[in-house]
């Protein structure tokens, strides 16, 4: 990986020539030609992106029968870099301390109605633990953009260590990659995050328009722009290979958002020859005590949210693609089949969030509304009968492909050849420990039916691996 320094200045984003580069897809669109946008889908059908020209032009179209296209190869790309795979992971909220003033987020300095806390080391290892005992072996830790004084910013480490020491109460019932959503750090504090052995750093620019920006960061340091937008120069700096980036779709035109974003994907992967390791696409969603985040003028539809994915898995073939616990279960269900391949499942989004609903089924006090309530199992169970196979595997930490060794395995088919056999594993893991009775059934129905259609080499090696878990063993790798 490249260690080129970078400055606190996002000199790659230029805005006048993302605007001009809309401008110029919104006159070509007007010709209607749906033979050039064809010939961009078969370009992007070979796995190779797109450039923003091509991007945009797609924006633009309305044309049912290109868009039926578009979505048919969104899912084809996916299937061919990942197969039917849906990775697990749960979100685990440890602080809602906050000193900026976000209108969008229930979270800001100047909600009044919000109890603040910071979980204690003792209750971070009992959400854990719950997490663990429900199933998860992924959780992402998410942070208020400020800490408890008297630690700083070695709470967060002490939260990282502590998650991966809790074990459960099945065998191999542990975190077993530790993501983190937290606020931008300098290049000595990611190298602490990357010591921690963390999975993904993940941090949303929110919008890259600068005035919309300015509008909605009205205090706090996030008000600072450019130390936010070169954040992942910072990370990459430090050694942190794998990097989680996205927008808060909303905020801004969609359109401009989603061109910029690929912008700074390009300048990563030309700065430090390798992009994010994964896209995510929240949407604003209501939050308490926030009237922008229910009444905004750049809300996305149902219609241009599906768009908005597609173009993006066509746009960044290798890239993996977040949907969280935001959307309804009917939306999560509808982007599964355009390219998504993680997505979190039975999520809390408040401080202590699994504790408190374990105990009294409250939702109280969550930095947004969430979308779809259902718990894991039902998740699980909903994915297994639309065919796909949930994956809880961590294979590509523990054997060292992160960052700029993972690319080549995606580039080159072979993930899949790997991912398929550890999420039939790691799934059946699932089943035999934690499964309802329903779950079981048609979990075990779907993986006799994917060890049918398996190549005969794939399919000893996944053999193998599921008798492996069958007699006890846990966290079996390929």
């Amino acid at each position: 990986m490249s260690m080129t320094h970078s400055s606190n200045a996002a000199t790659w984003l230029d805005s006048t020539a993302i605007n001009e580069t809309l401008n110029e897809a919104t006159n070509l669109a007007q010709k209607n030609d749906k033979q050039r946008l064809r010939e961009l889908l078969a370009k992007a059908g070979e796995a190779k992106g797109l450039d923003s020209l091509e991007v945009a032009l797609l924006m633009q179209t309305e044309d049912q029968d290109i868009l039926d296209e578009m979505y048919a190869l969104a899912k084809k790309i996916k299937e061919q870099i990942y197969g039917r795979r849906i990775v697990l992971f749960a979100p685990m909220y440890v602080s809602n301390l906050c000193k900026n003033e976000c209108l969008y987020c229930a979270f800001r300095a100047k909600n009044k109605d919000l109890t603040r806390r910071a979980l204690t080391g003792e209750e971070i290892e009992n959400e854990a633990r719950i997490l663990v005992n429900q199933g998860h072996k992924r959780t992402l830790i998410v942070a208020g953009e400020s800490y408890p004084a008297e630690q700083g910013f070695d709470y967060i480490i002490d939260a990282i260590n502590r998650v991966y020491a809790v074990k459960g109460d099945k065998p191999g019932a542990e975190i077993r990659r530790v993501n983190v959503n937290l606020a931008p750090l300098s290049v000595e504090d990611f190298k602490r995050l990357e010591d921690a052995k963390i999975g993904t750093y993940q941090a949303f620019q929110e919008t890259y328009d600068r005035s919309v920006y300015a509008q909605v960061h009205t205090g706090g340091k996030k008000r600072d722009f450019d130390w936010r937008v070169t954040v992942m120069d910072r990370a990459m700096e430090a050694g942190i290979g794998d990097v989680g980036m996205g927008v808060l779709y909303g905020l801004a035109d969609w359109r401009f958002d989603t061109l910029a974003l690929l912008k700074h994907v390009k300048h990563l992967e030309e700065t430090f020859g390798i992009g994010c390791h994964t896209l995510s696409v929240p949407r604003l969603e209501p939050a308490h005590g926030s009237e922008l985040a229910s009444h905004s003028k750049y809300a996305v539809s149902d219609h241009d949210f599906k768009k908005i994915v597609t173009i993006l898995r066509l746009a960044v073939p290798y890239t993996g693609m977040i949907m969280s616990t935001r959307e309804d279960s009917e939306m999560r269900q509808a982007t599964l089949e355009l390219g998504v391949s993680q997505i979190s499942a039975g999520s809390r989004t408040n401080p202590g969030g699994y504790a408190e609903a374990a105990a009294s089924g409250k939702f109280d006090e969550s930095q947004f509304q969430l979308g779809d309530h259902r718990p894991l199992d039902e998740v699980i169970k909903d994915l297994t009968e639309r065919g796909f196979i949930p994956s809880n595997c961590t294979a590509c930490d523990q054997l060292g492909r992160m960052g700029e060794k993972f690319m080549p395995f995606v580039r080159s088919g072979k993930i899949k050849n790997h991912c398929t056999p550890n999420a039939l594993s790691t799934f059946l893991e699932y089943l035999i420990d934690y499964a309802s009775p329903e779950t079981k059934k048609t979990g075990q129905a779907l993986i006799a039916s994917m060890m049918e259609s398996m190549p005969e080499s794939t399919k000893q090696r996944t053999q193998q691996l599921l008798d492996n878990v069958n007699v006890g063993q846990r966290g079996c790798l390929c």
